[in-house]
Order: structure tokens, then sequence, then C-alpha cells
């Protein structure tokens, strides 16, 4: 199958799939304030990504490319929205155009779509310096995703059999390209151990990529003739997994993804360490169902929600909602329990800011 046909199969697909919405967002419980002392007016949704400065902190995360005409109408698309509402994006992995230039312009109309927005390209891990330079030059970036996604590989038919030297390869280019270098799990999350590495090879960010969006490994499956289902149900949820890598000594910025639909999973996902949150494939649905237009007005209304939950909570900016008290108990607190991650930091914080 070629790699175009590929690319149109996985858009259909995850539309087909959905998304599991197994999170772990569930497990979250903010601690009520009946005396927040702000207003909706006094809320400023601003954030840090790393060295990179966003009015919001909804981002859309990578999905596509490289499938020819349909691959360029959605990106160009999602790029006018992301200019419209003054939110950053991430294309999808761009080796497709590196290996077949006439894919360039399904990329390309991303920065000719959003001229000054903020836009990370978009690789793999087995990718060279070369192809990161090509990538980020390509679409003017910011900034450069690379993907992790071994169990997608794994259960993909044609998919990538090893792994070696991959974090060799990451730490080589991030010393040779000028943009930050993010690192995004595709949908299994990333755990503490895997944070340390990342954080010592020099990478700027941390994508979380959780389960509970996506599932690769349920859309891969469904182009197998033997079924490896035993993948279907793998990974960390997005709530343990933010925990984990916000565990790390010092950690990395944070972008919380997998499986996000409102602006309380947002507020949560702030509350237990992100700066920001991304958003694929619900992004992707109501785009390709509804329209630009009604996906504007969504992310608009999420906005606002997030707003009115900041403002419930006595928070102004995302930095105070990152010390909003929480409760984390279900299968989130027992795994990071067993994990020997400490929860009562969460529980403890002060209730109400001066």
């Amino acid at each position: 199958m070629s790699r175009a046909k590929r690319k149109l199969d996985h858009i259909q697909h995850a539309i087909s799939t959905g998304q599991s919405r197994a999170h772990g967002f569930l497990d979250i419980t903010f601690v009520h304030q009946s005396l927040p002392n702000v207003s909706v007016s006094d809320i400023d949704l601003q954030t840090v990504i790393g060295e990179l400065y966003i009015s919001s902190p909804i981002f859309i995360n990578a999905m596509t490319g490289g499938g020819g005409e349909e691959t360029r109408r959605i990106n160009g698309a999602l790029a006018r929205v992301a200019n419209l509402c003054g939110i950053g994006m991430a294309v999808g992995s761009q080796m497709s155009a590196i290996k077949d230039p006439s894919e360039r312009p399904t990329y390309e109309i991303v920065r000719e779509s959003n001229p000054n927005g903020i836009i990370f390209a978009n690789l793999g891990s087995e990718a060279t310096i070369d192809d990161a330079k090509q990538a980020i030059d390509m679409i003017e970036a910011n900034g450069l995703q690379i993907h992790l996604n071994v169990i997608q590989e794994l259960v993909m038919p044609e998919g990538d059999r090893s792994f070696t030297n991959a974090l060799k390869r990451i730490e080589a280019i991030v010393k040779a390209i000028e943009v930050p270098v993010m690192i995004k799990e595709v949908g299994f999350g990333i755990s503490v151990e895997t944070a340390e590495q990342l954080k010592n090879s020099g990478v700027s960010i941390i994508d979380v990529g959780g389960y509970g969006g996506t599932n690769f490994s349920a859309i891969e499956n469904k182009r197998r003739s033997h079924i490896l289902d035993y993948f279907d149900d793998w990974g960390i949820t997005t709530s343990a997994s933010i925990v984990e890598v916000s565990s790390v000594q010092d950690p990395l910025p944070i972008i919380s993804s997998g499986g996000l639909q409102s602006a309380l999973d947002i507020a949560k996902s702030i509350s237990l360490g992100a700066s920001a949150t991304a958003f694929a494939g619900y992004f992707l649905k109501i785009l390709l169902s509804e329209g630009e237009e009604k996906l504007i007005v969504k992310i608009t209304q999420i906005q606002d929600d997030l707003k009115m939950i900041m403002t419930a909570l006595g928070r102004k900016t995302i930095n105070e909602l990152q010390q909003a008290p929480i409760v984390i108990s279900g299968d989130t607190y027992h795994w990071l329990q067993q994990r020997g991650i400490d929860t009562t930091k969460f529980n403890r914080r002060k209730t109400s800011l001066k």
C-alpha cells in the first residue's frame, strides 16, 4: 500500500474508531472554592510551552499530510482555524513529503494559511538531521515535534520492527537545529523513566500523548488479517502520564493530549502539571462533519468555558491553575501509588490565593 493511501486510511479509521475517553480525568476532582474572589474578566489564558508564548493553552495536534489533495484540504482548514483562534498547531509526519516531493503542498498549505502562527514540523524517531532540517524549512516551523509510536509501528502491517538508537538520533537532532524539539507519544503515554531520558537528551517539551484518545493500535489492527488485540488496551492514561512526566526533578514543559474534548479536561490537565493541551481526533471529527466555522465556534466555546472554570477555582492565570488543589482517586490514584508517586502534593495545595 502506498504511503499516501495509508494516510487517508488513517483518517477514516480514526473517525470510525473514535476515542475511548479512558484518559483518567474522571478520577480527578477539583476542591470547590466558595469564595474565589475573581471575575471572569480577570482570567488570562496565555501560557508558555518551552520558549514559545501562546495566547491559549489549546493546541491543534499532529493529524495528517502526505495523502494528496484531501490531506492538503484538511491541513489548510486546520491552519485557518488555528490562525483565527490564535492557537498553535502541528502537522502530521512529513516523511512522506521528504520521500516524495509531490506531497510537499499538503504541508506547505499550513504556513500559507497561517503565516504568523506557531507551527510545529513533525517527524518520527527514525528521522535524520537532514530530514529534520528539511521538515522545518518546508513549513518555516517554530519547532519540531518528533513522535514516538512503537506500538503503532509494531501493529502496522508494513511498520518498523527495529527501534534501536532512537534516543541518539533525537539527541543529534536537538544539537543540530535551532528550534525547540517536542517529543510526542501517539496514544500510549510517557513514563517518568522515559521523561528523564528525554530531559537529559536536551528536548524542550514533552507531549504525553496518553491512552484514552485515538487508539492507533485499534486503527492499525483494522488493516491486519492477524489481529494483535493485546496492544489495543496498552498504555499509560493521559492523567497518569502527566503526573509521571511532571515527577521528574525540574520537569520539562508538558502538553497534555490523549482524548481531550472539553474545557474541564484542559483544566484538569493543567492542574496535574501541563502547560498546554492538544486536541486531534475530536477537532478532526468536527471539521470533517460540520466544517471550519463550527470548529472555530467549538474552540471559542471551550476557551470561554475554561475561563468560567478558572473563575470558579479563583485562578486567574495558567500558572495559578497549575496549583489548584485536586483530589485524585480511582485507577489513576492506584496507578500512581503503585509507581511510588506521592499524590498528597496535589490535595494539600493552598485552596485560595491572596
